[in-house]
């Protein structure tokens, strides 16, 4: 019960109106006011009052009841989210095309930091799930599991999704490439933690780190960044493709033999401790 007088509220209802709610459906008949507040826990001082809010929104309909008092009975379930799914979609159709009328253009581009794994993972779910025409991608397998629904859902409304994942994919949504060159846990190695980058749209780009329970993140609606987080991951699938096309190890023997790949790599373990001292904390070794 208690979570559906929760979800009630988020839906717009008050705590009251919610309860009042919740117990005229679970009576199976009418009920007056005495008897909800008793059955409910809504104070008997206002629980005529919330009953009255629900009539008002048609969540309940008043009833002639037993020497002419008033009862009350609840609007089917089934009819209820109906009603407040059409209402909902209704609201944001307005507000799709009113509040942009009244933005004001930034005076600065827009970007935040993100301070723990659960402020991140809900910027990131923003993101995946506002894009509208392409979608980039660096994940790894744990963030996947929490973003992988919502890249689903992108994709079913048209939306161009190139994925580059860490390891192997327990399920295969949009364009979706394994970096098999480095391995992750070279990847890892280098980094100092799992690192996530989503773009969307060229507009907006989430960038953060992972290590055990801590992350650390910024998200920028800043065009240069934006630019540079889709040709970071757009390179990187470039460079798995190569590496099917021509053979891994082909390319592995380019890469530690050429003296500009080797020029490239000597900055190796420098992003580890630029991660560490931007908030992501060093991987712990094992002992020995």
């Amino acid at each position: 019960m208690r979570d559906v007088v929760e979800q009630l509220q988020r839906l717009g209802m008050s705590g009251y109106e919610a309860k009042a709610y919740v117990t005229l459906v679970g009576s199976g008949q009418p009920l007056n006011g005495y008897e909800v507040a008793k059955r409910s826990g809504v104070p008997r001082s206002t629980v005529y009052e919330t009953l009255g809010k629900l009539v008002a929104k048609g969540a309940a309909y008043e009833v002639r009841g037993a020497e002419d008092a008033t009862d009350y009975l609840p609007l089917p379930p089934r009819s209820l989210l109906e009603r407040m799914r059409r209402e909902f979609d209704d609201s944001i159709e307005s507000l799709q095309a009113s509040l942009p009328t009244i933005v004001a253009p930034p005076e600065a581009h827009l970007i935040h930091n993100l301070k723990d794994a659960g402020a991140l993972l809900a910027r990131a779910e923003d993101v995946v799930a506002a894009s509208h025409t392409d979608l980039f991608l660096s994940i790894w397998p744990e963030e996947m599991k929490r973003l992988s629904p919502l890249v689903r859902r992108a994709v079913g409304r048209g939306v161009d999704a190139s994925v580059m994942h860490f390891g192997p994919a327990e399920e295969v949504v949009g364009h979706l490439y394994e970096h098999r060159f480095s391995t992750p846990d070279v990847i890892m190695e280098n980094l100092g933690c799992r690192l996530l980058v989503v773009a969307a749209d060229r507009r907006e780009a989430l960038i953060g780190g992972f290590l055990g329970g801590s992350a650390w993140g910024v998200y920028t609606e800043d065009p240069a960044v934006v630019l540079m987080a889709v040709e970071y991951i757009r390179h990187d699938i470039a460079l798995q493709i190569i590496a099917d096309r021509v053979g891994h190890e082909s390319l592995r023997e380019f890469w530690t033999s050429d003296p500009e790949f080797t020029r490239l790599r000597a900055g190796r373990g420098r992003p580890a401790a630029l991660l560490r001292a931007a908030g992501c904390p060093a991987p712990e070794l094992p002992a020995g």
